[in-house]
C-alpha cells in the first residue's frame, strides 16, 4: 500500500461515520499533509476495490467513505441525522438475495443494503428539544 494511500486509511480509521472525500482531503491538509484532493480520490477508490473501506452514495448522489469494522460481508444503519453508523449481519437479507436471484435465473448474486433511520441518541434530542 502506498503511503498516501496509508495516510488516507488512517484519517477516516479516526473518523466517526462516513466521510465525503472533500472532507477527508480538508482534515488531511488541516493537519499538513500535501496531497491533492485527485490523490484522495484515488486512494479511497483503491481502498473501496480492497475492502477496507465501505463506500455508500448519499440521497444527493455524493459517495462517502468509511473504514470497515470487520472484513467480512455486512450492511450498514446509518443515522440520517449525525452519520453514526453501525456494521450489521444480515443473513436473512442474504438468503433472501440468492433466493430472488435464483428464482430468475441469475448466478453470481451480489448486493448492497444500507438502512437509514435516527439514532435513539437523535430520537432522544428531538422529543426533549
Amino acid at each position: 500500500m502506498s503511503t498516501r494511500r496509508d495516510a488516507v486509511h488512517d484519517t477516516l480509521r479516526r473518523s466517526e461515520g462516513f466521510r465525503s472525500a472533500q472532507d477527508v482531503y480538508t482534515e488531511m491538509r488541516q493537519h499538513g499533509a500535501k496531497i491533492g484532493l485527485t490523490t484522495v480520490y484515488r486512494a479511497l477508490q483503491a481502498l473501496a476495490d480492497g475492502g477496507q473501506v465501505d463506500v455508500l452514495r448519499t440521497d444527493d448522489g455524493e459517495s462517502v467513505y468509511r473504514a470497515c469494522a470487520s472484513g467480512d460481508h455486512h450492511h450498514h444503519l446509518v443515522c440520517r441525522r449525525c452519520g453514526h453508523t453501525v456494521e450489521v449481519a444480515g443473513p436473512a437479507v442474504e438468503r433472501w438475495a440468492e433466493a430472488v436471484g435464483g428464482e430468475h435465473g441469475f448466478t453470481e448474486i451480489t448486493h448492497t443494503v444500507e438502512v437509514f433511520g435516527t439514532c435513539a441518541s437523535c430520537s432522544a434530542a428531538v422529543r426533549a428539544g
